[in-house]
């Protein structure tokens, strides 16, 4: 146990910083240096160089006491002279090298090849007297100069090229700049506390400078490096620097050095700032790393589905070698997985689709030319023949880029990145994208108790003091003066100095509570007892505490040593009222004496004072203190077993901590929901029961269980100690409280959920935490919940959102979006899907039959656009509503493509189906105009055809309305105005569609209709929503022939050999494996897709 140590000179309280104008007598090479000293080695180079820290100080011109002054030019020399405590991020990708990556995509580059020798062989000209022994496609358009405008289908399928390379390249942009928005937002949010004229105020991490003294305490990342001031029992995770897992104490006599990127696991203390930015460890590493260069790609993985907004560089994984133990291990983004697998099998029905179509269009032109027409084959007409095989091949081409769903990946991406937006206005910050998708799936949900439930607001509401319990907080003069003198002592001296009762901040307001709640409380209480806690601060200032054993969840106590003139020592003691009351032998009378406290007097007190007050709902806490008189010599201070114990009870106070108001409707809504929510506290087993009655998580007459800790221990371990699975199967379904619980318990309980395989499907469990023992919780469980105001920065760090409000109620709303985000993506997909089974089965009768596709590549390449780009956006920005809480989790295993959709893609796809064909071998005779089967090669555009395409475009666009709703409902318009994205997109696409029709002429083989045979078009498209009211009056349960599609993969599923692969990871990417498995690289959508799935590789 570290002693609180303060070896500065006796000048060191009034030293002043000396602000005046000039050098400092220290240079930033010679502190880049002495931090990378550790040990007594530092402890040496301080003594030769500086004298002590408080030599160090005077060099670096500040006060150990109070700081720098905090003068505007004093704070900018110094950033001038040691840096500014800023580590550059990476430089993001221009739009050109995005424009680039865009461009690597293969079916992109076929169509490039193809277009390019389509325009290379259209300006060729054979000789017109041999040119009618070329078969009767190559003949017919000598007169209307129509052979000169052959070269306009090859440049705009390289123009719609250039548009879909922009249009994903813009969208790659905008979405790094997105997560680049939302790292700068993370970065904000994180403060620290620093002495600055004297005063302790908060200041922006990258506002820290060299010289300043900042205050550490528990939980905190450290964000510069710094020299030891003062420390009361301060360990150190170094892990993320050197990989050592045992925690590092920090003295001034043994170790002062403190480094970036580290976590503070106990205790408090002062540290001096001497290294900051790329001059700190952390930074110093990561410009070796080429400033992040390459944040070990995995990083960069990460970011690119939003999954690793990583405020620090270097992360500790505490829990790395038991998560390798574990066998079922944690599987990421299960949406990912699902969606690759879908694209992949879709890609390969398209690939298969589009190669039968080229080879049934050459095979039934080289039998229509040389065969039934019996013409020989002429070395003149080859240019001719491989002009109709490049038309071919374009054709097929088109029917692959129809059918190959790569605006799925944009979907997700655009759909993940809404939401992500559109959460921060709900109090969740989304550290990983993917966490956002996976709420939608939790059937549970651990909850802490205080702040979050509660309102983290607490206040002395009883206490029983002097053989009285009083159920209000007494006046002090019914206090024997000893017991007030020692009561408020007490507490002043034992209560971090970093908790504070501010004045409030408007006028009538509540005072404000600065720290640990539950100090403000007490010293809430004595301002109650009109006395004030400052007055014995400032005779006792923190440097002049002689030891503190800091709270930790082992101890369940805080105690403060003080040492007396006399020799003697005092010792004042705080914590769990049932812990310390035990090891209390005496106690306060009325009299201001104390007493014998025996273990019958114990039990009356438990009985008739603590199991009241906490079955209101107070936290009950025991306030007590110990003399160690000088003749019993010093005592052994690192044995806290004989230290902690001989106690005398000065009072027991009840702290009530009022539930949120928004929270029992909450509860109420995940229990609506199929989610399952348990409360998991520190606190005693009774105030934990009478909150979570109040909360709604038990109600009278329930038959679920509510177990503190030791009760959970013995019932999940066998004789040998060890945890076993079957044991906590009989526990958790019908555990909602867990009182009195470790932070180990916890992390327990959340594996032993997950792993469970008592329920199908598997749970998916989220977890709250601030503290910073709840990190292997957080970081093993689904989703992990940090809290923003409470949670320590080690939290906040293994966490996957952050609640900014630390409210319960902000949970629900994660699952409202998190449920929306698995909606959006299915609603897109029946969309896409239904546009990709028409697209492809037109275009591939149409070219078997008629030989040329009644829709061509440049058409296509703008319904792809359609249905991928402006549909995505469209659909994926639908807004969340209540009625996503009317049902049950979908779990891991559910389908992308439910029955019910299968059942509308399906029935949507036959009525586009039959309007299509009927207006394609009959449209000539509806409307009385021109046939446009059979037209040779640079053909002009016909009516015909030009019907058959707006018709189609006319169809998807109310079909999109159509998709607007999954669930079988009936009313497709239900909150249609509220996304005005939806609206705008529509409207803006039917008037692009005018403009192409009209005057889009030769490059989109259109030509302008009029208003009777666009009224017939639109009337058509219309008929979608008429048609969509029969799909849907067709029960689902009739159609036995149904299927649904887009399954995740099990784990069973996964080939021996691939899971051998796998063995080093820590967690199954569902995406990847698909992508292994599959090798599609011709698949667009994969393209994308990988910049988006984290690649196991790296």
């Amino acid at each position: 146990m570290a002693s609180n140590s303060f070896r500065g000179s006796k000048r060191g309280r009034h030293a002043q910083a000396n602000h005046d104008v000039g050098d400092f007598n220290c240079s930033l090479k010679e502190l880049r240096s002495l931090m990378e000293l550790r040990g007594p080695e530092g402890i040496a180079r301080i003594q030769e160089c500086y004298g002590d820290v408080q030599g160090l100080c005077t060099r670096l011109r500040t006060s150990p006491i109070d700081g720098l002054g905090g003068h505007a030019d004093d704070i900018a020399r110094r950033k001038e002279e040691f840096g500014p405590n800023v580590i550059p991020p990476k430089k993001p990708k221009t739009f050109l090298q995005l424009v680039w990556e865009a461009l690597q995509d293969v079916t992109l580059i076929i169509l490039e090849v193809a277009a390019i020798i389509s325009l290379g062989l259209s300006f060729y000209r054979p000789p017109d007297a041999e040119r009618e022994n070329c078969g009767k496609a190559a003949g017919g358009v000598e007169d209307e100069g129509e052979a000169d405008a052959g070269w306009i289908e090859g440049a705009a399928i390289l123009l719609s090229v250039v548009c879909v390379v922009l249009v994903t390249a813009f969208n790659d942009w905008s979405k790094e700049k997105q997560f680049r928005g939302l790292q700068s937002r993370i970065e904000q949010e994180q403060k620290f506390t620093v002495v600055r004229g004297g005063q302790v105020i908060q200041i922006h991490v990258a506002e820290i400078v060299v010289g300043d003294v900042a205050q550490v305490k528990y939980g905190d990342l450290l964000p510069a490096d710094g020299v030891l001031i003062q420390g009361n029992d301060l360990k150190i995770d170094e892990s993320s620097l050197t990989g050592e897992s045992d925690h590092v104490k920090k003295t001034l006599d043994s170790d002062p050095m403190l480094l970036s990127g580290t976590h503070v696991m106990e205790g408090s203390g002062k540290i001096l700032i001497t290294a900051v930015g790329v001059n700190s460890q952390t930074g110093i590493i990561f410009t070796l790393l080429g400033a992040g260069e390459d944040e070990d790609d995995d990083e960069d993985g990460k970011s690119q589905d939003g999954a690793g907004v990583e405020m620090q560089p270097l992360n500790s994984d505490d829990e790395g070698e038991e998560k390798k133990k574990a066998h079922p291990k944690k599987e990421k983004s299960v949406l990912q997985g699902k969606l690759t697998k879908l694209a992949v099998q879709i890609g390969k029905a398209g690939l298969f689709m589009s190669g039968l179509t080229v080879i049934i269009l050459i095979t039934l032109f080289m039998v229509d030319t040389f065969w039934i027409q019996g013409l020989p084959w002429i070395a003149d007409c080859t240019p001719i023949y491989i002009q109709f095989c490049v038309k071919f091949f374009i054709i097929g081409v088109t029917v692959l880029v129809v059918a190959v769903p790569e605006g799925l990946p944009l979907a997700v991406t655009i759909s993940l990145a809404y939401s992500v937006k559109k959460m921060m206005k709900d109090n969740n910050l989304v550290r990983h994208l993917d966490a956002c998708e996976t709420m939608g799936n939790a059937t549970a949900i651990c909850s802490d108790k205080t702040g979050t439930l509660t309102m983290n607001r607490m206040t002395v509401v009883q206490a029983y003091l002097g053989d009285r319990h009083y159920r209000k907080v007494p006046e002090s003069d019914l206090i024997p003066g000893k017991v007030l003198d020692l009561l408020i002592m007490g507490i002043g001296v034992n209560c971090a100095y970093t908790s504070k009762i501010m004045s409030p901040e408007k006028v009538g307001g509540l005072p404000r509570q600065v720290g640990n709640k539950t100090e403000c409380a007490l010293l809430g209480f004595v301002l109650d007892l009109r006395h004030d806690y400052m007055t014995i601060r400032n005779e006792i200032p923190e440097e002049k505490l002689f030891k503190v054993y800091t709270f930790n969840s082992v101890r369940k106590s805080m105690s403060t040593v003080l040492k007396n003139a006399d020799g003697s020592y005092r010792m004042f003691s705080k914590g769990a009222s049932e812990i310390l009351l035990k090891k209390c032998c005496k106690i306060m009378t009325a009299s201001g004496e104390a007493k014998v406290f025996k273990p019958r007097d114990k039990d009356d007190v438990v009985k008739n004072v603590i199991e009241p007050m906490a079955s209101e709902g107070l936290r009950t806490i025991c306030l007590a203190y110990r003399d160690f008189p000088p003749v019993d010599g010093e005592p052994d201070w690192e044995n806290e077993t004989d230290i902690l114990t001989g106690l005398t009870c000065l009072c027991v106070v009840g702290i009530e901590d009022p539930v949120r108001p928004e929270v029992p409707d909450a509860i109420k809504r995940c229990q609506r929901a199929g989610i399952t929510v348990r409360m998991v506290t520190g606190d005693n087993i009774n105030t934990a029961r009478a909150i979570a009655s109040k909360c709604g998580i038990l109600h009278p007459g329930d038959d679920f269980l509510c177990i503190d800790g030791k009760e959970f221990n013995r019932r999940i371990r066998n004789q040998l100690g060890e945890i076993e699975q079957e044991r906590i199967d009989k526990i958790w379904p019908k555990l909602r409280v867990l009182a009195r619980s470790s932070p180990t318990d916890k992390h327990t309980l959340v594996k032993g959920i997950m792993d469970s395989t008592v329920l199908e499907p598997r749970q998916v469990v989220a977890v709250t935490g601030d503290g910073t023992n709840d990190g292997p919780a957080l970081k093993k469980a689904d989703v992990g919940f940090a809290m923003g105001i409470a949670g320590t920065d080690v939290a906040k760090e293994a966490s996957d959102i952050i609640l900014t409000d630390d409210n319960f109620s902000s949970i629900v709303k994660a699952v409202m979006w998190g449920r929306n985000v698995y909606d959006s993506i299915s609603k897109f997909l029946q969309f896409q899907l239904t546009v990709n089974v028409v697209a492809v089965i037109v275009a591939f009768t149409g070219a078997c039959i008629t030989q040329d596709s009644p829709l061509k590549a440049v058409q296509m390449l703008w319904v792809n656009l359609i249905m991928d780009t402006f549909a995505s956006l469209a659909l994926a920005t639908e807004p969340p509503t209540e009625s996503l809480l009317l049902r049950k989790p979908y779990g891991r295993n559910k389908p992308l493509i439910s029955r019910t959709m299968m059942k509308n893609i399906l029935g949507h796809a036959v009525y586009q189906l039959t309007v299509i064909f009927t207006l394609l071998f009959t449209g000539e005779q509806i409307f009385d105009i021109d046939s446009g089967r059979y037209a040779p090669l640079h053909a002009p555009p016909s009516e015909h055809y030009t019907i058959v395409f707006n018709t189609f475009v006319m169809m998807q666009l109310f079909n999109e309305i159509n998709a607007r709703k999954i669930h079988g409902e009936r009313n497709v318009f239900d909150g249609i105005f509220k996304n005005m994205i939806f609206c705008s997109i529509v409207f803006g696409t039917f008037i692009i569609q005018i403009v192409i029709v009209q005057f889009g002429g030769k490059p989109f083989s259109c030509v302008g209709l009029s208003i009777d045979q666009w009224l017939w078009c639109v009337f058509l498209g219309f008929g979608c929503l008429l048609w969509g009211q029969v799909v849907t009056t067709v029960p689902t349960s009739r159609l036995k022939f149904l299927k649904s599609a887009g399954h995740g993969t099990q784990q069973e599923e996964i080939p021996e050999d691939e899971l051998e692969e796998m063995e080093d990871q820590d967690e199954i990417d569902h995406g990847e494996m698909e992508m292994r498995r599959g090798q599609v690289l011709w698949c667009r959508g994969l393209g994308r897709i990988q910049t988006q799935v984290c690649l196991i590789n790296s």
